[in-house]
C-alpha cells in the first residue's frame, strides 16, 4: 500500500507538471518555467497576490497531510493570517514554527530545535513543509525537509527578492558552521515554488534594495537584455510597481531554473551562478553575519570580480563602468566595510569552490 501510494504521488509530481495551472481572481495562472532534473520536475509560479492560491496549489500537488509553516519572526506576523485564510478550505491541520530572523539562525542548533518541534507535533512523511520567508528560511526549512524522516514534501513561498530570484529555485539547502557559510547541506528539490511578488511589500527597505544584487547578477552572467530592462525600469522596480516587478522577478527566476535544469549538482555550468559569491561568503563569515546583508556582500564582490576580470584582460573598462553604474542605480554598495583580510581569506579557503586547495573563480568575458 505504501509503495503504491508513493508511485501515484511520484507520477502526479513528475509526469505532467505542465498541466498544473492556478486560478487567481478569475485569471488562469500558468508556470513561468519548470525546473527539470534527472529525478523530478516542478513548476515555478510568479504573480502578484499568488499567496491566495496556496490551497489550490497543495490540492493539485496531492498534498493532504499536515501543513508545517516555517518562517522567521519578521515575516510570519505579516503573512501568517493570509496563509491561514488561503488554507482554510483544505481542512488541513496547520502547524507553525517561528525562529529568530537573521543568518545566525541558519545553524545545526536551530535545525535540531525544529526536528524536536516536528517530533513533538507528530509530523509524518506525508506532511508538507512550507518555507515562508527569505533566503535564510528557504535554506533552513529546506535542509530540515531534506533530512527529517529522510525527506518530506517541501513547498517554497519566498518573500524576498533574493529568495524569489535565486535561493528558492534549484534545490540547494544548507546551514552554516562557524568556519563558513553553507558548509552542511544537500540538493533537495521542492515540489513547487510559489512566488507572490506582493509579499515584497513586507520587506524593510534595506533588504529590498539588497535583493536586486541577485537579479543583476543573472543579467551580468546570463542575459544582457535583462540588464537593459532593469536599467530602463529602475525607478519603477525600486518602488515595487506590481507589473514591472513581477516581470523582472519572473525573468530572473527563469534564468536560474534554466541553469539548474542543465546542471543540478553544480558539476559544471551551474558554477556560473557563483559569480559575486566567492569573496562574498568570506566577507559575511568574517563579519559574523552582522554588518552586511547577503545581497550587499554579493554586490560588493560583483564589483570586485568585475575589476578582477578587467585586470586579467578579459573585459574592457566600459563593462566595469556599466556594472558599477547599475549597482549604484539600485543603491547597492561596491566597497566593503573595514574587515580583517586574513579572516576573509581563511573563510574563503573553506569555501565549496575550493578544489585541490585552489579557489575556482567565476569571471566575466562580457555581459
Amino acid at each position: 500500500e505504501e509503495v503504491a501510494h508513493e508511485v501515484l504521488r511520484g507520477y502526479k509530481y513528475c509526469s505532467h507538471p505542465s498541466e498544473i495551472s492556478l486560478s487567481l481572481s478569475g485569471k488562469k495562472i500558468i508556470p513561468i518555467c519548470h525546473v527539470t532534473t534527472s529525478g523530478t520536475s516542478y513548476p515555478v509560479f510568479v504573480s502578484w497576490g499568488l499567496l491566495d492560491c496556496l490551497d489550490e496549489t497543495l490540492h493539485k500537488l496531492g498534498i493532504s497531510g499536515k501543513v508545517i509553516v516555517i518562517g522567521d519572526n519578521h515575516v510570519l506576523p505579516f503573512l501568517i493570517s493570509r496563509v491561514k485564510d488561503s488554507l482554510s478550505h483544505m481542512g488541513a491541520k496547520l502547524i507553525i514554527y517561528e525562529f529568530p530572523a537573521g543568518e545566525r539562525s541558519k545553524s545545526l542548533k536551530m535545525a535540531n530545535q525544529i526536528y524536536d518541534f516536528l517530533i513533538r507535533s507528530g509530523a509524518e512523511r506525508q506532511d508538507c513543509i512550507l518555507a515562508l520567508g527569505g533566503g535564510v528560511t528557504t535554506d533552513l526549512a529546506g535542509f530540515v525537509a531534506a533530512t527529517f524522516l529522510r525527506g518530506i514534501p517541501l513547498v517554497h513561498l519566498p518573500t524576498s527578492i533574493i529568495a524569489m530570484s535565486d535561493a528558492a529555485i534549484g534545490g540547494k539547502v544548507a546551514v552554516n558552521l562557524p568556519w563558513g557559510k553553507n558548509l552542511i547541506g544537500s540538493f533537495y528539490q521542492p515540489h513547487t515554488v510559489l512566488i507572490d511578488t506582493e509579499t515584497l511589500a513586507t520587506l524593510p527597505e534595506r533588504e529590498r534594495k539588497a535583493g536586486w544584487a541577485e537579479v543583476l547578477k543573472h543579467g551580468f552572467i546570463l542575459d544582457s537584455s535583462l540588464l537593459d530592462y532593469l536599467e530602463i525600469n529602475a525607478s519603477n522596480l525600486k518602488s515595487l510597481d506590481p507589473q514591472k516587478t513581477t516581470r523582472a522577478i519572473a525573468w530572473s527566476a527563469s534564468l536560474k531554473a534554466g541553469v539548474v535544469s542543465l546542471d543540478e549538482k553544480e558539476t559544471n555550468f551551474r558554477r556560473i551562478l557563483n559569480f559575486g559569491h566567492t569573496i562574498g561568503h568570506g566577507l559575511e563569515t568574517a563579519l559574523k553575519y552582522r554588518r552586511l546583508l547577503h545581497g550587499e556582500a554579493v554586490s560588493i564582490v560583483i564589483s570586485g570580480a568585475t575589476l578582477l576580470s578587467y585586470n586579467r584582460g578579459l573585459i574592457g573598462m566600459d563593462i566595469v563602468n556599466r556594472v558599477n553604474i547599475l549597482l549604484k542605480t539600485f543603491e547597492l554598495p561596491t566597497r566593503a566595510p573595514q574587515v580583517k583580510l586574513e579572516e576573509v581569506l581563511r573563510a574563503m579557503s573553506l569555501d565549496k569552490k575550493v578544489k585541490n586547495k585552489v579557489i575556482h573563480w567565476v569571471l566575466l568575458r562580457g555581459l
